[in-house]
């Protein structure tokens, strides 16, 4: 019996040919671009980079931190060495003894492994120390001289090289550890997490890109002057500062100050300021060095080093400058209180009330009723009322005609829920 069967379809490429065919294709999908993109996190990576600082990114798995390094070595023109610390033995970061002819002269010398002599022989580079967390003591304990000495055996890393760690939480890194003390401390403690726009602007072809941060000359003695000035007057005022080391397990694998990790905080600002870095910026270099306590202390050390000066508003408060931002500038006039009250005259006094004139005309009304009431418990007798108290007096009454209704309130409130 005879069937009509169709015809093979014709084949005109081979297999070979379909492989570059799938090649053509994954080359398209590797294609894409950068762009400048304002990133807090990569900006506070490369200007931990730029300090040479050694940074460990802390993040979820799967999160970017490994691409990030990636795009980072290539917009900063280092080659880029990746070593997984986990599955490494402690001999490969402090070096193989090596026996020569006379060792009883001679020594037994350490050789480095290969990667770090292409570092040495590149004369640059940016290592990348990746699973950190899922590394054992005894390769934590070797990889200390690396971070803080950047010697390997007997192989000293050149001064182009920069060291860059990540590492996964433990509750989600397999068989992970936490870092010792010791170690944990020698790092800049990066958390590494995803925006989503830039994710999807990144898989539509667009990543953003890193670049170095700007450096002003100029402002090189400024900032060092500065940093110096913010950490030292924050550890003379707050000597248990200088050295805290956390009682748990966990706190103890993060940063923690130390003055180790001070002196860090103390170039960290100072390459912060000359490059002209955000709050944000700054926020999660500090907080990252000394931890989350210390660190939001020193960042309100900060803001008060940039209040002006209360003698210098009172000598001419009608062109006072005051901060913009809200508590800055209630600090500033509580300053400006403050020294009316420490030399209390009556020309002090007038000009204290002409600027909380211009503090109401130029801000939140709420602001002022603290340092005006306070300022009125001040008056002597023989001072007259100045006419400057006619513009504040509506904002003190109201102020307390509001205290007195949250008190009636809360008052009712007591009662109704007895």
């Amino acid at each position: 019996m005879l069937t009509n069967t169709p015809p093979s379809a014709p084949t005109n490429s081979a297999p070979d040919s379909q492989l570059a065919v799938a090649e053509a294709l994954m080359s398209l999908l590797r294609d894409t671009t950068t762009e400048p993109r304002p990133d807090i996190q990569l900006e506070a990576l490369t200007l931990a980079v730029s300090a040479d600082l050694p940074v460990l990114l802390w993040g979820e798995p799967g999160i970017g931190k490994t691409a990030a390094l990636t795009q980072l070595a290539a917009s900063l023109d280092l080659p880029l060495t990746t070593v997984i610390a986990s599955v490494h033995e402690p001999s490969d970061f402090s070096g193989l003894p090596i026996v020569g002819d006379d060792p009883a002269e001679q020594g037994v010398p350490m050789a480095p492994p290969d990667w770090a002599v292409r570092l040495v022989r590149a004369g640059k580079g940016l290592l990348f120390l990746d699973e950190l967390s899922t590394a054992p003591p005894a390769v934590q304990a070797a990889l200390l001289r690396l971070v803080l000495e950047r010697r390997i055996g007997a192989l000293q890393l050149p001064p182009g090289v920069r060291i860059v760690a990540a590492a996964n939480p433990r509750s989600s890194a397999v068989d992970g550890w936490e870092l010792s003390p010791p170690l944990a401390n020698r790092f800049v403690h990066l958390q590494w997490t995803h925006d989503h726009e830039v994710v999807v602007r990144g898989l539509a072809g667009t990543w953003p890109r890193a670049t170095l941060p700007r450096l002003d000359p100029e402002k090189l003695p400024e900032a060092v002057d500065f940093a110096r000035r913010a950490v030292c007057g924050l550890l003379s005022a707050r000597p248990t500062l200088v050295h805290r080391l956390p009682t748990t397990e966990t706190r103890r694998g993060g940063p923690w100050p130390s003055p180790r990790s001070w002196d860090m905080t103390l170039n960290l600002i100072a390459f912060a300021t000359a490059a002209g870095s955000s709050r944000e910026v700054l926020s999660l270099l500090v907080r990252g060095t000394v931890g989350d306590g210390p660190g939001l202390e020193l960042l309100a050390s900060l803001d008060r080093m940039d209040l002006p000066d209360p003698e210098d508003l009172l000598a001419d408060p009608a062109n006072a400058v005051l901060p913009e931002r809200g508590d800055l500038r209630q600090a500033a006039l509580d300053g400006v209180v403050a020294a009316v009250r420490t030399r209390p005259d009556r020309a002090r006094w007038d000009a204290a009330w002409a600027l909380l004139v211009r503090a109401l005309e130029t801000g939140a009304p709420d602001l002022v009723v603290v340092p005006a009431t306070t300022l009125a418990s001040l008056r002597q007798e023989d001072w007259d009322v100045p006419a400057a108290i006619e513009h504040l007096a509506g904002v003190v009454s109201l102020s307390q005609r509001a205290d007195r209704a949250a008190d009636r309130v809360a008052r009712v409130g007591a009662k109704a829920g007895r």
